[in-house]
């Protein structure tokens, strides 16, 4: 491909010797002499390929077509075999490293200030040493912590990508491995791509039952499951415990002594939080005076249960005497969907492609076993899951709109219903040489790719239409259908890789590009480059072979009436 190309480049300077022969024969320079010559050299012996070789090679094809279209058809079914196989992976966004590892802890809520410091302190402590073990300056500039009530967030902020010996997701899996296991938070997550495109967890299952403690358990059970695999980490079972608190409740003892809920609430409000004594006024400001028990005494649990509570008639009584004590849970959130609470079983998968691997193992083994333990329990994909699904719908929609237009465009001028389908067949074939190069690139399929699928099927028409075009030409000549397409072929044969090369040539900088920064847009690229490159043998090879199954087609039905009719 280079060879032809600079070949091509070369053909260009081609311009500057026959101006230069206007000058005289003396005045000519002997390096454009030689590469005239050498031009004109290569020059026919690229015609003598195409005319002997390839057209060879075209009739030996076009005599066994059927051959050629089932080995075609072939290959076209198991590269989408090999996609739907889930081995090829399809994922939202290519992940696009940050300038930064992150990771963020979440406790529970009301946990200490002592407890929040800890976690702070393993979570910098493992990330300075990852940092002083993997290059200490050459790899990060510092690391930066923040606590918020009961969330601890650290950053590790790296240099430049050409400076730092390792990438921002091995910096961040050391970082995990460091970390290790840390008790009693309810969910840590650890992030190389943090607010960047494609960021956030992988997996996202979101679980809907009417009981707050049946989604609970449904959820740590499908977290443990989800733990097992291998690759999946920063498992969250999405249960929001809360705040710890009691629940009183009024006993029937309490009701005799002439107690009712109010009483209770407003004297074990006034105790722990205060009642208001006096106002006064002091100089323009109005200041309020409360009453409560002493700080000692209310930061022990033992004085809830041993409060003295009055009634109506002044008599004292205990409140673990007038009233149940429960302990339980503040919720600082209720999510809700049809009228069923819902929770969000989050994680991430490492290579992300295995993400569609782990939902369908879990469809086919964990699901069915989960809704049988807890009845009226239902199941959804949310999450980057969603997205994905909804924007492959949109560009399957937009494909087949764009593929009746083109349609139509191609069937006016051909005045043909059967014509467009040969130059629009190798449309499909794209996709192999765009998977094909995602597998030789080292990427994995992302919605991006297909977006470049899609403006692929405008691009790979061309050699196509120029091929069947220039046949019909030469059948409105008078020639035989088959020597009509051989010769077509072989003088479109120059225009036709010229075309795919220039096309690929000007795609090729950005699908080499080795920056952090251009990864998002590589796979697009990819998908156009080697899905035009595909294409282009195909249509050297294939369609030639489908106009003559259509010719095949037309005398088997039509059989015995007139050349003009049959054409």
């Amino acid at each position: 491909v280079i060879c032809v190309f600079a070949v091509s480049l070369v053909e260009s300077l081609f311009v500057l010797p026959a101006h230069l022969a206007h000058l005289g024969e003396g005045r000519k320079s002997g390096i454009f002499s030689g590469l005239h010559a050498r031009q004109a050299a290569f020059s026919s012996a690229f015609e003598r390929f195409v005319a002997v070789r390839y057209a060879s090679f075209l009739r030996f094809c076009l005599e066994r077509r059927y051959v050629v279209l089932a080995l075609c058809m072939a290959v076209l079914t198991a590269t989408v075999g090999y996609i739907l196989s889930g081995r090829m992976g399809l994922v939202l966004f290519p992940k696009v490293e940050s300038d930064f590892a992150y990771v963020e802890a979440v406790l529970p809520y009301g946990v200490s200030t002592e407890r929040m410091a800890e976690v702070e302190k393993i979570l910098t402590d493992a990330a300075e040493a990852v940092v002083a073990e993997n290059g200490g300056e050459l790899l990060a500039k510092g690391v930066f912590a923040t606590v918020d009530e009961n969330e601890a967030e650290a950053r590790i902020f790296l240099t430049a990508p050409d400076v730092r010996p390792l990438g921002a997701s091995s910096v961040t899996d050391l970082w995990r491995d460091k970390v290790g296991r840390i008790p009693g938070l309810e969910s840590i997550s650890f992030e190389s791509d943090h607010g960047g495109p494609g960021s956030g967890k992988t997996l996202t299952v979101r679980l809907a039952h009417k009981s707050k403690e049946t989604l609970d358990a449904a959820g740590a059970e499908l977290a443990r499951k989800l733990a097992e695999y291998e690759g999946v980490s920063d498992v969250d079972d999405g249960a929001a415990r809360g705040k710890r608190q009691y629940d009183i409740h009024l006993l029937p003892a309490g009701e005799r002594m002439g107690l009712s809920s109010r009483d209770v609430a407003d004297q074990v409000r006034h105790a722990f939080y205060g009642a208001e004594a006096v106002k006064q006024q002091r100089g323009r400001n109005e200041v309020t005076v409360k009453v409560r028990l002493p700080e000692a005494d209310r930061a022990e649990e033992a004085t809830l249960e041993d409060l003295v509570l009055f009634t109506s008639s002044g008599e004292e009584v205990l409140l673990r005497d007038a009233a149940k004590l429960t302990p339980g849970r503040a919720y600082t959130s209720v999510n809700r969907s049809d009228g069923r609470r819902i929770a969000a079983v989050t994680a991430n998968v490492t290579p992300q492609s295995r993400a569609e691997q782990v939902l369908a193992d879990l469809q086919a083994a964990s699901f069915p076993a989960l809704k049988a333990k807890y009845p009226g329990l239902t199941f959804s994909f949310e999450g980057k899951q969603a997205d994905m699904r909804e924007s492959v719908d949109g560009l399957i929609s937009g494909l087949l709109m764009a593929m009746l237009a083109i349609y139509a465009l191609l069937a006016i001028p051909f005045r043909s219903y059967f014509q467009p389908f040969l130059v629009m067949i190798c449309i499909p074939f794209g996709i192999v040489g765009a998977v094909f190069g995602h597998i030789l690139m080292g990427y994995t399929l992302s919605i991006l790719s297909l977006f470049g699928v899609v403006a692929l099927s405008g691009v790979v028409i061309n050699d196509s239409l120029v091929l069947v075009d220039f046949a019909n030409r030469l059948r409105r000549a008078g020639d035989d259908p088959f020597s009509s397409v051989v010769e077509a072929a072989v003088q479109r044969f120059r225009p036709i890789l010229l075309t795919t090369l220039t096309t690929f040539g000007g795609l090729a900088p950005m699908i080499f590009e080795t920056s952090l920064q251009a990864r998002f847009l590589i796979p697009m690229a990819i998908s156009l480059g080697f899905g035009i490159l595909f294409a282009t043998g195909i249509t050297l090879v294939m369609i030639p072979a489908l106009y003559m199954t259509l010719e095949d087609v037309k005398r088997l039905f039509g059989a015995g009436a007139p050349r003009e009719q049959v054409e």
